[in-house]
């Protein structure tokens, strides 16, 4: 047996840490003893119930780091014993473009790595980063997968570009800030919350903006001159305000849409001043491995907001929940 965050839709919290049969790895599987996992949005969207075919049960969690314990198929032994991370894009497909109908994520509807152990596809392990403590390559995955095809493949990232990171407070937007800054780009974040706008700019970003503010999009024009990147993942009616600030020939690449669908979009602005507006999600397999590269050359470390106890994931769903976290909410076991 082992302890698990799980899925129960009946009950107030609608998730219940509680023991379930400890897994055995199937054929092409490995078993991973978790050492620490970390909590994403889609994690908080399945308590929620806003997640499709979801099921009680299930283990949630896509983002883990732990040690091989143990192996189905004698190929796969030379991971006994080796730290690894775990990269939860499952399925992706031959295309680099998209993913394919198969694509899946690692915590729904399979079980994920909110729990002592995990079953997982042996071709998903990666070794961790040497320079990294268990809980900052637990925070790593997901969103550093997204934020890195955004950054990198979809908003082909150049030194000495302007970059707006939006909502600088979620785990993407910090990673998203990173990557940009050590491609050598003037970085610039928004946030409702002054107090995560001074820890982006300790941490490297040039300028902060309010966006409940209502000129925060003249004060961005007149500081940086528009930008020529913009990485957001709220989308919404402030998408207009982000093609107000998007200097002509830049591109907007969205990863999520917290704020839903646009009301109307300023098509004139768009064609005119020649915007390229894509989405994004996680990334491919070559995603993840650059993704790593780029991580443990320029040794960057991922910010965690703050360690919660296995046995206090209802808290740590909670602190997501709030929106009061400034990078990964991580559980240790």
């Amino acid at each position: 047996m082992m302890r698990a965050v799980v899925l129960k839709q009946g009950i107030e919290e609608k998730i219940q840490v509680c023991d379930i049969p400890k897994p055995n790895p199937k054929p092409g599987e490995v078993l991973v003893k978790i050492k620490a996992s970390a909590l994403n949005h889609r994690d908080e969207w399945s308590r929620k119930g806003l997640y499709p075919n979801l099921k009680d049960g299930i283990v949630l969690g896509s983002d883990g780091a732990g040690i091989v314990e143990a192996v189905d198929s004698e190929s796969d032994s030379k991971w006994i014993g080796k730290e690894v991370i775990i990269n939860p894009a499952i399925n992706w497909g031959t295309s680099q473009l998209a993913q394919g109908k198969d694509f899946e994520i690692l915590g729904m509807p399979r079980n994920g790595t909110l729990a002592e152990y995990v079953a997982v596809p042996a071709d998903r392990l990666h070794e961790k980063p040497s320079h990294l403590t268990w809980e900052e390559a637990a925070a790593l995955p997901l969103a550093g997968l997204t934020a890195y095809r955004a950054v990198v493949y979809q908003g082909q990232i150049e030194a000495g570009q302007k970059v707006l990171v939006t909502g600088i407070g979620g785990g993407v937007a910090q990673f998203a800030a990173q990557f940009a800054l050590v491609h050598g780009a003037e970085v610039s974040v928004s946030s409702s919350d002054p107090e995560k706008i001074e820890k982006a700019k300790a941490l490297g970003a040039s300028h902060g903006f309010n966006y409940t503010d209502s000129t925060w999009t003249d004060q961005a024009k007149e500081l940086t001159d528009g930008f020529d990147l913009i990485i957001d993942g709220a989308a919404g009616d402030t998408l207009n305000q982000l093609i107000q600030v998007c200097k002509p020939g830049g591109r907007i690449v969205f990863y999520g849409a917290t704020r839903g669908n646009p009301g109307k979009l300023e098509a004139r602005r768009i064609f005119w001043n020649q915007l390229k507006i894509m989405g994004s999600t996680m990334g491919s397999d070559a995603d993840f491995l650059h993704m790593l590269n780029l991580v443990s050359s320029k040794k960057i470390k991922p910010v965690v907001d703050q360690v919660f106890a296995l046995e206090d994931a209802v808290k740590a769903f909670d602190r997501m929940k709030a929106g009061k976290q400034l990078g990964k909410i991580v559980l240790t076991p």
